[in-house]
Formats: C-alpha cells, structure tokens, sequence
C-alpha cells in the first residue's frame, strides 16, 4: 500500500471522474488503471525494463508519453467551456463505460516510467528478500491489489465528495487535473534521467 501513495494524474483523475459521473465510472477506470499496472509489473517480472535501456526507446516513449499526456490535459480544460479538440475520440460525450476504460488505459499506459518503476521495485524486493518465481508472483498480486483498493477508496471519496462540491469547483477541479497531466507529460520529457 505504501507504494500508492505518491498522487499522481491517474490518482486525481479517478477522484475526478468519480465526483463528475459517479463511482462507477470511477471504479471503471480503476479497472483500467489496474489492468496496465497488471501488465507493467507483469512486464517487469520477466525483465522487459532491460529492452528500455536503449537511449533512442526511451526518447520515442517519453515523446509519446509527453504528447498522450498533454494533449488529454489540454482537452480536459477546454471540455470545461464545452471545448474539445478530440472531437473523433469524444471520450467524454455522452460517457460510458466503455469510453471510459478506453482513456484510463491510454492514459495509463501513456506512462512508460511506470513499467521501469516496478522493475526497480521487484528488483529491490527480489534481492533484499531473496524471492523465488513464486513469491515474486505473490508480490506482484499484492501490487495489483494495493493498486485496486487505493484507486477505489479514491474513487469512493470523490463521489461523496461531489455532493458538497458546486459545478464551480468541480471546473476548477477538472482545470487542476488538466494542468497536472500537462505538467507530467511536459516533466516526462524535459527530465534528463529516468
């Protein structure tokens, strides 16, 4: 649990979406986020961080990373004056569940740090605790689980806390939200190391 909680744009976004649509649209989001994060650690167990070492991999993913990120910031605080500049994609008009998984999975996955981040946790774990196959996959389902009841725990708050919000704050919040993908996506790339 201790790793969920550094708050980052998918965290927010699930508070976010949860306060706009309801908590089910939030905990299908969580779903999504859940299922890339199953997949990166799965991708970190079998040592597919090392591929990511290539210096020309990294700046192509950090490149789509940075457009993916910034561009559905910019489109979140546009949507707020009924602006969208995804008019084909149109993930926020008339919301469903589906369209809804669709972003948190490329949103999620638009973060290629992530996959190099678990690699470095199961690397630690792995030597510190002299883990097997076995308790390594042990590990990972405890991630994934930790990963799931954070998101929904968020997901949760942000619904009750909808009641008590105006649509006012709800614009400035979805504006913050906005501005943090932007911030991650623009750090994404203009960080020298990863």
């Amino acid at each position: 649990m201790l790793l969920q909680l550094s708050i980052g744009p998918m965290c927010l976004m699930v508070f976010n979406t949860s306060g706009t649509y309801g908590i089910l649209m939030g905990l299908v989001l969580v779903c999504a986020i859940s299922l890339v994060d199953a997949t990166y650690i799965a991708l970190a167990g079998c040592g597919v961080a090392a591929v990511l070492k290539n210096t020309r991999i990294q700046q192509f993913i950090k490149i789509f990373g940075c457009l993916i990120l910034t561009l559905f910031g910019f489109n979140i605080i546009i949507n707020v004056f009924n602006y969208s500049i995804l008019p084909s994609i149109q993930l926020f008009s008339n919301m469903s569940a589906k369209n809804i998984f669709f972003y948190g999975i490329l949103l999620t996955a638009s973060n290629p740090l992530t996959v190099i981040f678990w690699s470095g946790v199961f690397s630690a774990e792995a030597i510190d605790k002299k883990m097997d196959k076995y308790q390594l996959i042990l590990f990972g389902i405890g991630c994934i689980l930790a990963t799931v009841i954070f998101l929904s725990g968020i997901a949760l708050a942000g619904s009750v806390i909808n009641t008590f919000l105006s649509q006012l704050l709800l614009d400035i919040l979805n504006v913050i939200v906005g501005l943090v993908m932007i911030g991650f996506g623009l750090k994404l790339v203009l960080k020298k190391g990863v």
